[in-house]
């Protein structure tokens, strides 16, 4: 078991990283007295929630609209009060 301070944490924390990643167990000490072990997390990740179907909710609100450069030129020109 390795062991690192507080101070260890705070600035030589990729130090610390790299250990855990090595399977190495910690011990984090404060004024020479233990207050935590560190170990690495072997727990399998949980997988993330699908993503919403963004382009389904472009179509639900756009349809198959498209704006043309003219269009587009126009808008911006009202959007920013340029003449």
């Amino acid at each position: 078991m390795k062991t690192a301070t507080v101070r260890d944490l705070r600035y030589d924390f990729p130090k610390i990283e790299s250990w855990l990643a090595g399977g190495e167990e910690i011990l984090i000490t404060r004024h020479a007295k233990p207050i935590a072990r560190l170990s690495a997390d072997l727990s399998p990740a949980l997988p993330l929630p699908p993503l919403p179907d963004f382009k389904a909710r472009l179509r639900k609100t756009w349809g198959d609209r498209f704006f043309s450069q003219a269009e587009v030129d126009e808008m911006r020109a009202f959007e920013t009060g340029e003449p």
